[in-house]
């Protein structure tokens, strides 16, 4: 007689496993992820497609569930009273899952939601991070079209209307409650918005930033609290698929500029870790793309990563390329500058298995200028590989 309610609840609880596995098997940011910044699948019927449209604001601050995936990531680098600068992650990722919107079910997942959130201490040596998934409704996760109000349990990422972004992560180890102000308009990435990731047009995404954001607030770790300030980073982006089939993972880097400006620049890598695409934009303070840096007269269209320094998990076994050399070249002339990226430490790997799946490198690193040993800081920023653990797939 009472192993019929416990037979139930071992099927419930099966279906619920299944469910958040083959959901996590739709897209997003990180490595393996497959809840990655990309997807080795065609565009299929169940879900949009990017087309190029005028982005509007603030409704594409929000969520758009039609898409299979979608996030919000926020990276940078904070200062600490009589310590070093600490780097700080907080990531909401929306997924799609194939189950139909017209099933009348309130447990039908139809999307989901996942949060990484990390902190890159100098003094621990790895990252502290943790992770939350959960399926939208029942009051406990949600992810509001209107703007940007995504929460899952007591984790939340919220704007205001006076364009403050708000971000609470509560952990075992760690708690973040920290306020970022825009410095400006959101920066469309790509041709006004549409990023291309690869030579087919569905291979792109919806994609804006918030550069240079302000930040203020409070982190604890363990049961010290800490004041911070500093410099952060935000990427709003969603699509349905991006990567061509072949492409394996990417490194993708967004920089600060000291100057008030900022760096975007990733590359989609092949199994044989051959460049199958590339994009570069180096921006004024104003947000302007810009032909020459400030200072240059060597125009910028083109970017080359080179790896430096490979640092090994001893956790997922992957090789890294923690520190590269970046070369921005301009194709006509032949001209090229060279740039350095330097982790604040080796160990900024994510374990993500118990959400989106995998692992990937997400890291807090210092961009400076030429390739000699005392060459200037010039922008701080984050550094994301993926697919060196196992290739990015659905």
């Amino acid at each position: 007689m009472s192993s019929t309610p416990l037979r139930a609840k071992s099927l419930r609880r099966a279906f619920l496993e299944r469910s958040v596995k083959a959901a996590a098997l739709v897209g997003g940011p990180s490595p393996d992820l497959v809840l990655a910044r990309g997807a080795t699948e065609t565009q299929t019927d169940e879900f949009e497609a990017v087309r190029p449209r005028r982005l509007q604001f603030p409704e594409d601050h929000g969520a758009h569930p039609g898409f299979r995936t979608e996030w919000w990531y926020l990276t940078g680098w904070v200062e600490r009273q009589n310590a070093r600068p600490c780097g700080v992650q907080v990531t909401f990722f929306r997924a799609r899952t194939r189950h139909p919107e017209a099933n009348p079910s309130r447990f039908a997942p139809t999307q989901l939601l996942f949060a990484h959130a990390a902190l890159a201490l100098p003094e621990e040596g790895h990252l502290l991070h943790d992770q939350r998934a959960a399926r939208s409704g029942f009051g406990l996760a949600q992810a509001a079209s209107h703007d940007t109000q995504v929460q899952i349990g007591p984790w939340k990422l919220v704007r205001t209307a006076d364009d403050h972004y708000r971000a609470q992560i509560r952990s075992q180890t760690f708690e973040l409650a920290l306020a970022f102000k825009a410095a400006g308009e959101p920066l469309l990435q790509g041709n006004n918005g549409v990023s291309a990731k690869g030579p087919n047009p569905e291979q792109a995404s919806f994609y804006y930033s918030r550069p240079q954001l302000q930040v203020s607030g409070e982190i604890r770790v363990r049961s010290q609290t800490q004041p911070v300030t500093g410099r952060a980073w935000l990427d709003h982006e969603w699509s349905s698929t991006l990567l061509e089939l072949g492409a394996v993972g990417w490194d993708w880097v967004g920089i600060n500029l000291h100057d008030g400006g900022s760096l975007t620049a990733f590359r989609i890598r092949d199994t044989g870790g051959n460049t199958r695409w590339r994009h570069v934009a180096w921006r004024d303070p104003q947000g302007r793309k810009v032909r020459s840096r400030p200072g240059s007269t060597q125009p910028v269209n083109d970017i080359l990563f080179e790896p430096l320094r490979i640092w090994r998990s001893i956790r997922s076994g992957a090789d890294w390329p923690v520190s590269m050399r970046i070369r921005l070249r301009d194709q006509a002339s032949k001209t090229e500058q060279i740039f350095r990226l330097i982790p604040l430490l080796d160990d900024q790997e994510v374990d993500a298995r118990a959400s989106t799946g995998g692992y990937y490198w997400e890291g807090a690193v210092r961009l400076v200028d030429g390739d000699y040993a005392e060459a200037p800081e010039i922008g701080r920023g984050y550094l994301e590989l993926t697919g060196y653990a196992g290739p990015v797939a659905l």
